[in-house]
Protein backbone atom coordinates (compact mmCIF):
# COMPACT_ATOMS: atom_id res chain seq x y z
CA UNK A 1 0.00 0.00 0.00
CA UNK A 2 1.24 3.26 -0.64
CA UNK A 3 1.18 5.89 1.27
CA UNK A 4 -1.08 9.10 0.69
CA UNK A 5 2.13 11.61 0.83
CA UNK A 6 3.85 9.33 -1.89
CA UNK A 7 0.09 9.86 -4.05
CA UNK A 8 -0.37 12.94 -3.87
CA UNK A 9 3.49 13.40 -4.80
CA UNK A 10 3.01 11.41 -8.22
CA UNK A 11 -0.10 12.73 -8.84
CA UNK A 12 1.11 16.28 -8.61
CA UNK A 13 4.28 15.56 -10.25
CA UNK A 14 3.03 13.94 -13.35
CA UNK A 15 0.50 16.96 -13.64
CA UNK A 16 2.89 19.70 -13.28
CA UNK A 17 4.95 17.91 -15.88
CA UNK A 18 2.25 18.23 -18.28
CA UNK A 19 1.25 21.83 -17.07
CA UNK A 20 4.81 22.52 -17.60
CA UNK A 21 4.18 21.52 -21.64
CA UNK A 22 1.55 23.07 -21.55
CA UNK A 23 3.59 26.44 -20.99
CA UNK A 24 6.17 25.56 -22.99
CA UNK A 25 3.58 25.18 -25.48
CA UNK A 26 1.98 28.10 -25.30
CA UNK A 27 4.37 30.70 -25.19
CA UNK A 28 6.61 29.43 -28.00
CA UNK A 29 3.87 29.71 -30.40
CA UNK A 30 3.60 32.23 -32.64
CA UNK A 31 -0.43 32.04 -33.47
CA UNK A 32 -2.30 33.69 -31.25
CA UNK A 33 -4.64 31.31 -30.53
CA UNK A 34 -2.52 29.39 -28.84
CA UNK A 35 -0.21 31.70 -27.40
CA UNK A 36 -3.15 33.79 -26.36
CA UNK A 37 -5.90 31.67 -26.18
CA UNK A 38 -4.72 28.24 -24.70
CA UNK A 39 -6.05 26.38 -27.52
CA UNK A 40 -3.73 23.44 -26.81
CA UNK A 41 -3.27 20.29 -24.76
CA UNK A 42 -0.49 18.21 -23.38
CA UNK A 43 -0.25 14.81 -21.33
CA UNK A 44 1.18 11.35 -20.79
CA UNK A 45 -0.23 8.35 -22.19
CA UNK A 46 0.28 4.65 -21.64
CA UNK A 47 3.06 2.27 -23.45
CA UNK A 48 0.17 -0.35 -24.30
CA UNK A 49 -2.95 1.34 -24.43
CA UNK A 50 -2.43 4.87 -24.85
CA UNK A 51 -4.44 5.66 -22.09
CA UNK A 52 -4.44 8.84 -20.46
CA UNK A 53 -1.91 9.04 -17.28
CA UNK A 54 -1.95 12.55 -16.80
CA UNK A 55 -2.88 15.68 -18.75
CA UNK A 56 -1.93 19.27 -17.75
CA UNK A 57 -4.59 21.53 -15.69
CA UNK A 58 -4.35 24.13 -18.48
CA UNK A 59 -5.00 22.04 -21.29
CA UNK A 60 -8.79 21.56 -23.52
CA UNK A 61 -10.86 19.01 -21.65
CA UNK A 62 -12.66 18.00 -25.20
CA UNK A 63 -8.95 16.38 -25.93
CA UNK A 64 -8.33 14.54 -22.70
CA UNK A 65 -10.32 11.36 -24.01
CA UNK A 66 -9.24 12.45 -28.07
CA UNK A 67 -5.71 12.37 -27.10
CA UNK A 68 -6.02 8.72 -25.91
CA UNK A 69 -7.41 7.52 -29.01
CA UNK A 70 -4.63 9.80 -31.36
CA UNK A 71 -1.91 7.94 -29.27
CA UNK A 72 -3.70 4.62 -29.51
CA UNK A 73 -3.68 4.81 -33.13
CA UNK A 74 -0.07 5.67 -33.36
CA UNK A 75 0.50 2.45 -31.36
CA UNK A 76 -1.30 0.31 -33.99
CA UNK A 77 0.41 1.53 -36.91
CA UNK A 78 3.75 2.26 -35.91
CA UNK A 79 5.64 -1.21 -35.18
CA UNK A 80 9.04 0.56 -34.79
CA UNK A 81 9.27 3.75 -32.43
CA UNK A 82 12.62 4.83 -31.39
CA UNK A 83 14.09 7.34 -29.02
CA UNK A 84 14.69 11.02 -30.27
CA UNK A 85 10.95 9.93 -32.81
CA UNK A 86 8.06 12.34 -32.73
CA UNK A 87 5.03 11.54 -34.89
CA UNK A 88 2.42 14.28 -36.89
CA UNK A 89 -0.89 13.62 -37.14
CA UNK A 90 -4.29 15.26 -37.88
CA UNK A 91 -6.36 12.25 -39.40
CA UNK A 92 -10.01 12.60 -38.30
CA UNK A 93 -10.87 9.09 -38.46
CA UNK A 94 -7.66 8.12 -36.51
CA UNK A 95 -8.56 9.23 -33.34
CA UNK A 96 -8.65 12.74 -34.08
CA UNK A 97 -11.12 15.78 -34.41
CA UNK A 98 -10.84 18.43 -37.13
CA UNK A 99 -8.00 18.79 -38.88
CA UNK A 100 -6.94 21.87 -37.96
CA UNK A 101 -6.22 20.22 -34.54
CA UNK A 102 -2.59 18.95 -34.90
CA UNK A 103 -1.11 16.34 -32.90
CA UNK A 104 2.67 15.39 -32.31
CA UNK A 105 3.02 12.18 -30.02
CA UNK A 106 6.87 10.91 -28.75
CA UNK A 107 8.04 7.84 -27.20
CA UNK A 108 9.55 8.23 -24.34
CA UNK A 109 11.80 5.54 -23.20
CA UNK A 110 13.87 4.19 -20.19
CA UNK A 111 16.40 2.34 -20.16
CA UNK A 112 16.16 0.96 -23.25
CA UNK A 113 12.31 0.25 -22.99
CA UNK A 114 8.98 1.71 -24.10
CA UNK A 115 7.93 3.52 -20.35
CA UNK A 116 4.93 6.09 -21.74
CA UNK A 117 4.12 8.20 -24.51
CA UNK A 118 3.83 11.71 -24.58
CA UNK A 119 1.40 13.64 -26.96
CA UNK A 120 -0.17 17.04 -27.29
CA UNK A 121 -2.56 19.04 -29.68
CA UNK A 122 -2.24 22.59 -31.13
CA UNK A 123 -5.18 23.90 -32.82
CA UNK A 124 -3.68 25.62 -36.06
CA UNK A 125 -4.97 28.49 -37.38
CA UNK A 126 -5.02 27.64 -40.83
CA UNK A 127 -4.68 23.18 -42.39
CA UNK A 128 -4.87 24.53 -46.24
CA UNK A 129 -8.85 23.73 -47.59
CA UNK A 130 -11.62 25.91 -49.35
CA UNK A 131 -11.68 28.47 -47.16
CA UNK A 132 -8.89 30.05 -44.95
CA UNK A 133 -8.88 28.69 -41.58
CA UNK A 134 -10.54 25.13 -42.21
CA UNK A 135 -14.36 25.90 -40.97
CA UNK A 136 -15.65 25.57 -43.86
CA UNK A 137 -19.60 25.28 -43.81
CA UNK A 138 -19.89 23.92 -47.59
CA UNK A 139 -17.64 21.34 -47.52
CA UNK A 140 -19.21 17.72 -48.68
CA UNK A 141 -15.61 15.74 -48.48
CA UNK A 142 -13.06 15.67 -46.12
CA UNK A 143 -10.45 16.28 -48.34
CA UNK A 144 -11.72 19.60 -49.30
CA UNK A 145 -10.99 20.55 -45.48
CA UNK A 146 -7.32 20.45 -45.23
CA UNK A 147 -4.51 18.53 -45.32
CA UNK A 148 -5.14 15.24 -44.01
CA UNK A 149 -1.88 13.66 -42.24
CA UNK A 150 -1.52 9.77 -41.46
CA UNK A 151 1.01 9.37 -38.64
CA UNK A 152 4.46 10.20 -39.81
CA UNK A 153 7.94 10.85 -39.11
CA UNK A 154 8.57 14.48 -38.41
CA UNK A 155 11.52 13.82 -36.18
CA UNK A 156 13.55 10.33 -36.76
CA UNK A 157 15.97 9.63 -33.84
CA UNK A 158 15.77 13.21 -33.30
CA UNK A 159 16.78 14.75 -36.63
CA UNK A 160 14.11 16.83 -38.44
CA UNK A 161 12.83 14.99 -41.55
CA UNK A 162 12.93 18.11 -43.94
CA UNK A 163 10.63 16.39 -46.73
CA UNK A 164 7.84 16.36 -44.57
CA UNK A 165 8.04 19.75 -43.09
CA UNK A 166 8.36 20.98 -46.73
CA UNK A 167 5.19 19.00 -47.82
CA UNK A 168 3.60 20.01 -45.47
CA UNK A 169 4.23 23.87 -45.67
CA UNK A 170 3.79 23.44 -49.40
CA UNK A 171 -0.09 23.05 -48.27
CA UNK A 172 -0.88 25.40 -45.77
CA UNK A 173 -1.69 29.49 -45.84
CA UNK A 174 1.15 31.21 -44.05
CA UNK A 175 3.31 28.86 -43.35
CA UNK A 176 5.80 31.25 -41.74
CA UNK A 177 3.78 31.12 -38.49
CA UNK A 178 2.90 27.43 -39.50
CA UNK A 179 6.84 26.67 -38.67
CA UNK A 180 6.86 28.37 -35.61
CA UNK A 181 4.03 26.46 -33.75
CA UNK A 182 5.38 23.52 -34.87
CA UNK A 183 8.20 24.07 -33.17
CA UNK A 184 6.71 24.92 -29.81
CA UNK A 185 4.94 21.95 -29.92
CA UNK A 186 8.68 20.23 -30.44
CA UNK A 187 9.72 21.91 -27.65
CA UNK A 188 6.76 21.19 -25.30
CA UNK A 189 7.34 17.55 -25.88
CA UNK A 190 11.38 17.91 -25.16
CA UNK A 191 10.79 19.70 -21.82
CA UNK A 192 7.78 16.77 -20.77
CA UNK A 193 10.84 14.40 -21.77
CA UNK A 194 13.52 15.85 -19.51
CA UNK A 195 11.10 16.67 -16.42
CA UNK A 196 9.54 12.81 -16.72
CA UNK A 197 13.18 11.74 -16.78
CA UNK A 198 14.16 13.53 -13.46
CA UNK A 199 10.98 13.13 -11.82
CA UNK A 200 11.67 8.94 -12.50
CA UNK A 201 14.83 9.13 -11.63
CA UNK A 202 13.86 11.12 -8.21
CA UNK A 203 10.97 9.22 -7.37
CA UNK A 204 11.95 5.88 -8.52
CA UNK A 205 10.31 3.70 -11.56
CA UNK A 206 8.32 1.38 -9.34
CA UNK A 207 7.10 3.82 -6.98
CA UNK A 208 5.39 6.03 -9.79
CA UNK A 209 4.16 3.08 -11.17
CA UNK A 210 2.53 1.72 -8.32
CA UNK A 211 0.98 5.06 -7.75
CA UNK A 212 0.17 5.68 -10.95
CA UNK A 213 -1.91 2.47 -10.61
CA UNK A 214 -3.10 2.94 -6.90
CA UNK A 215 -4.62 6.56 -8.85
CA UNK A 216 -6.24 5.08 -11.21
CA UNK A 217 -7.77 3.11 -8.93
CA UNK A 218 -9.10 5.38 -6.77
CA UNK A 219 -10.50 7.61 -9.27
CA UNK A 220 -12.52 4.89 -10.84
CA UNK A 221 -14.17 4.36 -7.14
CA UNK A 222 -14.64 8.40 -7.15
CA UNK A 223 -16.75 8.65 -10.32
CA UNK A 224 -18.47 5.15 -9.42
CA UNK A 225 -19.59 7.16 -6.13
CA UNK A 226 -21.18 10.04 -7.76
CA UNK A 227 -22.60 7.95 -10.33
CA UNK A 228 -24.41 5.35 -7.51
CA UNK A 229 -25.63 8.83 -6.08
CA UNK A 230 -27.90 9.22 -8.83
CA UNK A 231 -31.19 7.44 -8.27
CA UNK A 232 -30.99 4.39 -11.35
CA UNK A 233 -33.07 4.42 -14.21
CA UNK A 234 -32.60 5.25 -17.86
CA UNK A 235 -33.15 9.35 -18.94
CA UNK A 236 -33.85 10.23 -22.27
CA UNK A 237 -33.30 13.72 -23.97
CA UNK A 238 -32.39 15.57 -27.38
CA UNK A 239 -30.26 17.79 -28.17
CA UNK A 240 -30.32 19.96 -31.88
CA UNK A 241 -27.34 21.23 -33.91
CA UNK A 242 -28.89 24.05 -36.00
CA UNK A 243 -28.11 22.31 -39.66
CA UNK A 244 -25.04 20.48 -41.64
CA UNK A 245 -24.08 23.58 -43.57
CA UNK A 246 -25.31 22.57 -46.30
CA UNK A 247 -29.11 21.09 -45.80
CA UNK A 248 -30.72 23.75 -43.68
CA UNK A 249 -32.46 21.44 -41.26
CA UNK A 250 -32.02 20.28 -37.70
CA UNK A 251 -29.85 17.44 -36.61
CA UNK A 252 -30.90 15.37 -33.44
CA UNK A 253 -28.52 14.33 -30.83
CA UNK A 254 -31.03 11.45 -28.96
CA UNK A 255 -29.57 9.96 -25.62
CA UNK A 256 -30.68 7.02 -23.49
CA UNK A 257 -28.83 7.18 -20.31
CA UNK A 258 -29.07 4.31 -18.35
CA UNK A 259 -27.71 4.43 -14.57
CA UNK A 260 -27.36 1.59 -13.03
CA UNK A 261 -25.08 0.94 -9.78
CA UNK A 262 -21.63 2.61 -9.96
CA UNK A 263 -21.88 2.32 -13.92
CA UNK A 264 -23.40 5.21 -16.78
CA UNK A 265 -24.35 4.21 -19.70
CA UNK A 266 -24.60 5.98 -23.26
CA UNK A 267 -26.68 5.09 -26.04
CA UNK A 268 -27.26 7.60 -28.94
CA UNK A 269 -28.54 5.05 -31.39
CA UNK A 270 -31.70 7.20 -33.16
CA UNK A 271 -29.74 10.51 -33.53
CA UNK A 272 -30.03 11.34 -37.28
CA UNK A 273 -28.05 9.90 -40.15
CA UNK A 274 -24.62 10.87 -41.70
CA UNK A 275 -25.27 14.49 -42.81
CA UNK A 276 -23.90 16.18 -46.48
CA UNK A 277 -22.24 18.81 -44.99
CA UNK A 278 -19.47 19.13 -42.27
CA UNK A 279 -21.40 18.55 -38.67
CA UNK A 280 -20.31 14.82 -38.59
CA UNK A 281 -18.65 13.97 -35.34
CA UNK A 282 -15.63 11.21 -35.49
CA UNK A 283 -16.09 8.35 -32.53
CA UNK A 284 -12.93 9.86 -30.64
CA UNK A 285 -14.70 13.12 -30.61
CA UNK A 286 -18.46 11.89 -29.40
CA UNK A 287 -16.84 9.38 -27.03
CA UNK A 288 -14.20 12.23 -25.54
CA UNK A 289 -17.37 14.68 -25.45
CA UNK A 290 -19.31 12.26 -23.06
CA UNK A 291 -16.54 12.37 -20.88
CA UNK A 292 -15.91 16.43 -21.02
CA UNK A 293 -19.72 16.37 -19.53
CA UNK A 294 -19.20 14.18 -16.73
CA UNK A 295 -16.24 15.59 -15.43
CA UNK A 296 -18.13 19.29 -15.99
CA UNK A 297 -20.73 17.35 -13.19
CA UNK A 298 -18.19 15.69 -11.46
CA UNK A 299 -14.70 18.36 -11.46
CA UNK A 300 -13.28 16.58 -8.76
CA UNK A 301 -12.40 13.45 -10.01
CA UNK A 302 -8.78 13.32 -10.73
CA UNK A 303 -8.38 13.21 -14.67
CA UNK A 304 -6.60 9.65 -15.65
CA UNK A 305 -7.53 6.23 -17.32
CA UNK A 306 -9.38 5.08 -13.93
CA UNK A 307 -11.94 8.46 -14.46
CA UNK A 308 -13.64 6.93 -17.21
CA UNK A 309 -13.70 2.78 -16.61
CA UNK A 310 -17.26 3.36 -15.09
CA UNK A 311 -19.00 5.17 -18.40
CA UNK A 312 -19.84 2.44 -21.12
CA UNK A 313 -20.79 4.69 -24.36
CA UNK A 314 -21.98 2.53 -27.13
CA UNK A 315 -20.40 2.98 -30.69
CA UNK A 316 -23.50 5.39 -32.52
CA UNK A 317 -22.75 3.35 -35.68
CA UNK A 318 -24.80 4.44 -38.37
CA UNK A 319 -25.42 8.39 -37.13
CA UNK A 320 -23.65 11.51 -37.58
CA UNK A 321 -21.90 10.72 -34.30
CA UNK A 322 -19.74 7.68 -35.82
CA UNK A 323 -18.54 9.97 -38.85
CA UNK A 324 -16.36 7.53 -41.92
CA UNK A 325 -14.46 8.53 -43.90
CA UNK A 326 -14.53 10.84 -46.54
CA UNK A 327 -17.40 12.54 -44.78
CA UNK A 328 -16.82 16.00 -43.86
CA UNK A 329 -16.20 16.55 -39.82
CA UNK A 330 -14.78 20.44 -39.38
CA UNK A 331 -17.47 21.43 -36.82
CA UNK A 332 -17.28 17.90 -34.89
CA UNK A 333 -14.51 19.35 -31.90
CA UNK A 334 -15.93 22.84 -31.80
CA UNK A 335 -19.67 22.26 -31.95
CA UNK A 336 -21.32 19.02 -32.35
CA UNK A 337 -19.44 18.00 -29.26
CA UNK A 338 -21.41 20.78 -27.14
CA UNK A 339 -24.45 19.26 -28.20
CA UNK A 340 -23.22 16.07 -26.97
CA UNK A 341 -22.20 17.60 -23.68
CA UNK A 342 -25.39 19.25 -23.62
CA UNK A 343 -27.63 15.90 -24.07
CA UNK A 344 -25.52 14.62 -21.46
CA UNK A 345 -26.88 17.26 -19.30
CA UNK A 346 -30.41 17.27 -20.09
CA UNK A 347 -30.24 13.79 -18.93
CA UNK A 348 -28.81 14.39 -15.70
CA UNK A 349 -30.81 17.41 -15.40
CA UNK A 350 -33.56 14.94 -14.53
CA UNK A 351 -32.10 12.85 -12.51
CA UNK A 352 -30.16 15.25 -10.05
CA UNK A 353 -31.73 18.61 -10.49
CA UNK A 354 -29.68 20.22 -7.57
CA UNK A 355 -25.94 19.00 -9.26
CA UNK A 356 -26.92 20.84 -12.62
CA UNK A 357 -27.43 23.92 -14.43
CA UNK A 358 -29.85 25.44 -16.69
CA UNK A 359 -27.58 24.62 -20.59
CA UNK A 360 -24.32 26.66 -21.47
CA UNK A 361 -24.00 28.79 -24.69
CA UNK A 362 -23.20 25.72 -26.39
CA UNK A 363 -21.05 27.19 -29.41
CA UNK A 364 -17.53 28.24 -29.71
CA UNK A 365 -18.60 31.04 -32.49
CA UNK A 366 -16.03 29.95 -35.14
CA UNK A 367 -15.08 33.13 -37.30
CA UNK A 368 -12.43 32.92 -39.29
CA UNK A 369 -10.89 35.73 -41.29
CA UNK A 370 -8.34 35.21 -44.29
CA UNK A 371 -6.97 37.23 -46.80
CA UNK A 372 -4.16 39.78 -47.77
CA UNK A 373 -3.14 42.98 -45.55
CA UNK A 374 -1.30 45.68 -47.58
CA UNK A 375 0.27 47.27 -44.59
CA UNK A 376 2.67 44.05 -44.13
CA UNK A 377 2.36 42.79 -47.76
CA UNK A 378 1.57 39.32 -46.70
CA UNK A 379 -1.02 37.12 -46.33
CA UNK A 380 -3.16 36.48 -43.18
CA UNK A 381 -5.81 34.18 -41.58
CA UNK A 382 -7.72 34.72 -38.26
CA UNK A 383 -9.13 32.44 -36.32
CA UNK A 384 -11.12 34.08 -33.63
CA UNK A 385 -13.32 31.92 -31.25
CA UNK A 386 -15.86 33.53 -28.77
CA UNK A 387 -17.53 33.14 -25.71
CA UNK A 388 -21.18 32.77 -24.48
CA UNK A 389 -23.44 32.70 -21.39
CA UNK A 390 -23.28 29.90 -18.47
CA UNK A 391 -26.62 28.35 -17.58
CA UNK A 392 -28.32 29.64 -13.76
CA UNK A 393 -28.05 26.95 -11.23
CA UNK A 394 -30.03 26.14 -7.86
CA UNK A 395 -27.70 28.50 -6.07
CA UNK A 396 -27.05 31.76 -8.43
CA UNK A 397 -26.72 33.25 -11.74
CA UNK A 398 -24.60 31.86 -14.44
CA UNK A 399 -21.69 33.42 -15.86
CA UNK A 400 -21.78 36.06 -18.52
CA UNK A 401 -19.17 35.50 -21.63
CA UNK A 402 -17.53 32.36 -20.23
CA UNK A 403 -15.44 29.95 -21.98
CA UNK A 404 -16.91 27.19 -24.62
CA UNK A 405 -18.14 23.80 -22.55
CA UNK A 406 -15.38 21.65 -24.42
CA UNK A 407 -12.40 24.19 -23.40
CA UNK A 408 -10.15 26.37 -20.72
CA UNK A 409 -9.57 28.22 -24.26
CA UNK A 410 -9.94 32.46 -23.31
CA UNK A 411 -10.90 34.82 -26.10
CA UNK A 412 -7.74 36.63 -27.79
CA UNK A 413 -7.39 39.95 -26.35
CA UNK A 414 -8.96 42.39 -29.23
CA UNK A 415 -5.51 44.51 -28.94
CA UNK A 416 -3.30 41.58 -29.94
CA UNK A 417 -5.97 40.50 -32.66
CA UNK A 418 -5.80 44.13 -34.23
CA UNK A 419 -1.89 44.15 -34.43
CA UNK A 420 -1.83 41.15 -36.32
CA UNK A 421 -4.59 41.44 -38.96
CA UNK A 422 -6.24 44.41 -40.72
CA UNK A 423 -9.06 45.17 -38.26
CA UNK A 424 -10.73 47.08 -35.74
CA UNK A 425 -12.98 45.91 -33.21
CA UNK A 426 -16.00 48.86 -33.13
CA UNK A 427 -17.85 46.79 -29.99
CA UNK A 428 -17.56 44.41 -27.33
CA UNK A 429 -20.12 44.16 -24.87
CA UNK A 430 -22.17 41.74 -22.94
CA UNK A 431 -25.04 41.05 -24.82
CA UNK A 432 -27.92 42.85 -23.43
CA UNK A 433 -31.21 40.73 -22.96
CA UNK A 434 -29.78 37.13 -23.99
CA UNK A 435 -30.10 35.68 -20.52
CA UNK A 436 -32.87 32.96 -20.01
CA UNK A 437 -35.02 34.13 -17.04
CA UNK A 438 -35.62 31.63 -13.84
CA UNK A 439 -35.24 31.42 -10.25
CA UNK A 440 -31.37 32.10 -11.57
CA UNK A 441 -31.15 33.69 -14.69
CA UNK A 442 -28.51 32.29 -17.10
CA UNK A 443 -25.38 34.27 -18.02
CA UNK A 444 -25.50 37.00 -21.13
CA UNK A 445 -23.63 36.31 -24.31
CA UNK A 446 -21.35 38.31 -25.70
CA UNK A 447 -22.21 41.32 -28.71
CA UNK A 448 -19.41 42.43 -30.94
CA UNK A 449 -18.48 44.05 -33.90
CA UNK A 450 -15.41 43.67 -36.37
CA UNK A 451 -15.01 45.89 -39.19
CA UNK A 452 -12.23 45.60 -41.76
CA UNK A 453 -9.88 48.47 -42.23
CA UNK A 454 -7.11 47.56 -45.58
CA UNK A 455 -6.75 44.92 -48.28
CA UNK A 456 -9.08 42.01 -48.66
CA UNK A 457 -11.08 39.20 -46.70
CA UNK A 458 -12.97 36.58 -46.98
CA UNK A 459 -15.01 35.89 -43.54
CA UNK A 460 -16.51 32.10 -42.92
CA UNK A 461 -18.64 31.06 -39.94
CA UNK A 462 -19.10 27.57 -38.54
CA UNK A 463 -21.37 27.81 -35.21
CA UNK A 464 -24.62 26.58 -33.36
CA UNK A 465 -27.56 27.50 -31.33
CA UNK A 466 -28.95 30.20 -34.02
CA UNK A 467 -32.44 28.26 -34.15
CA UNK A 468 -32.85 28.14 -30.53
CA UNK A 469 -31.17 29.26 -27.36
CA UNK A 470 -29.72 26.86 -24.62
CA UNK A 471 -32.40 25.04 -22.83
CA UNK A 472 -33.12 26.09 -19.05
CA UNK A 473 -33.49 23.42 -16.30
CA UNK A 474 -35.73 23.09 -13.66
CA UNK A 475 -38.47 25.62 -15.36
CA UNK A 476 -35.54 27.85 -16.28
CA UNK A 477 -36.02 29.78 -19.77
CA UNK A 478 -34.10 29.35 -23.19
CA UNK A 479 -31.47 31.70 -23.33
CA UNK A 480 -30.83 34.14 -26.40
CA UNK A 481 -29.76 32.00 -29.74
CA UNK A 482 -26.49 32.89 -31.70
CA UNK A 483 -27.29 35.81 -34.42
CA UNK A 484 -24.78 37.43 -37.15
CA UNK A 485 -25.01 39.88 -39.43
CA UNK A 486 -23.00 41.46 -42.60
CA UNK A 487 -22.79 44.35 -43.63
CA UNK A 488 -21.55 44.47 -46.98
CA UNK A 489 -20.84 47.15 -49.32
CA UNK A 490 -23.63 49.15 -47.39
CA UNK A 491 -25.96 46.03 -47.31
CA UNK A 492 -26.88 44.13 -44.51
CA UNK A 493 -26.86 40.63 -45.13
CA UNK A 494 -27.93 37.24 -43.07
CA UNK A 495 -26.85 33.97 -43.56
CA UNK A 496 -29.35 31.96 -44.63
CA UNK A 497 -28.55 28.87 -41.97
CA UNK A 498 -28.58 31.55 -39.89
CA UNK A 499 -25.56 30.09 -37.79
CA UNK A 500 -22.92 28.57 -40.85
CA UNK A 501 -22.07 30.49 -43.70
CA UNK A 502 -18.34 30.43 -45.94
CA UNK A 503 -16.85 32.88 -48.42
CA UNK A 504 -18.19 36.15 -48.11
CA UNK A 505 -15.95 38.51 -49.47
CA UNK A 506 -15.36 42.14 -47.46
CA UNK A 507 -14.04 44.86 -48.74
CA UNK A 508 -12.63 47.67 -46.50
CA UNK A 509 -15.29 49.16 -44.49
CA UNK A 510 -17.28 46.18 -44.46
CA UNK A 511 -18.48 44.45 -40.95
CA UNK A 512 -18.95 41.54 -38.97
CA UNK A 513 -21.30 41.87 -36.17
CA UNK A 514 -22.10 38.41 -33.70
CA UNK A 515 -24.18 38.13 -30.86
CA UNK A 516 -23.30 35.03 -28.68
CA UNK A 517 -26.17 32.98 -27.04
CA UNK A 518 -26.73 33.31 -23.62
CA UNK A 519 -27.53 30.65 -20.67
CA UNK A 520 -30.57 29.17 -19.52
CA UNK A 521 -32.22 30.10 -16.93
CA UNK A 522 -32.76 27.88 -13.57
CA UNK A 523 -36.26 27.18 -11.90
CA UNK A 524 -39.20 29.17 -12.85
CA UNK A 525 -38.84 32.23 -13.64
CA UNK A 526 -41.84 33.67 -10.99
CA UNK A 527 -39.31 32.37 -7.93
CA UNK A 528 -37.03 35.04 -8.54
CA UNK A 529 -36.85 37.81 -5.62
CA UNK A 530 -38.11 41.32 -7.08
CA UNK A 531 -34.78 42.25 -5.45
CA UNK A 532 -32.70 39.96 -7.83
CA UNK A 533 -34.90 41.79 -11.21
CA UNK A 534 -33.75 44.84 -9.23
CA UNK A 535 -30.46 44.16 -9.16
CA UNK A 536 -30.21 43.49 -12.74
CA UNK A 537 -32.37 46.51 -13.95
CA UNK A 538 -29.30 48.58 -12.40
CA UNK A 539 -26.74 46.98 -13.65
CA UNK A 540 -27.68 47.05 -17.04
CA UNK A 541 -28.50 43.68 -17.66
Amino acid sequence: MIDPITLTVVQNGLGNICSEMDLVHEKASFSPVISEAFDRSNGLYDAKTGAVIAQGDLGLPIFMGVMQATVAAVIARVKDPAPGDVFLVNDPYLGGTHLMDVKMVRPYFRDGRLWCWLANTGHWPDIGGMVPGGFSSRATEVHQEGLRIPPVRLLKAGEMQQDIVDMVLSNIRVPSERIGDMQAQLGALGVGKRRLDAFLTKMGEPVVRDAMAELADRSERQMRAHIEAIPDGTYESVAVVDSDGIVDRPLNIKLRLTIEGGTASFDFAGSSPPCKGPMNSVWATTHSSVLLAMKHVFPDVPINTGCFRPLVVARPEGTFLDAQYPKPVAGCAAEVSQRIAEAVFLCLAQAIPDKLFGMPAGTSGNLTLGGWDPRFDRAYVMYFFTGGGYGGWHGGDGISNGTSTIGISKTQPVEVLEQHYPILFERYALRDGSSGDGEYRGGLGLDYSIRLLAGEGTASFLMDHGRSGPPGAAGGETGGANRIKLTLRGQDFVPPQLSKGEGYELAPGDQIAVQTPGGGGYGPPEHRPASMRERDRRRGY
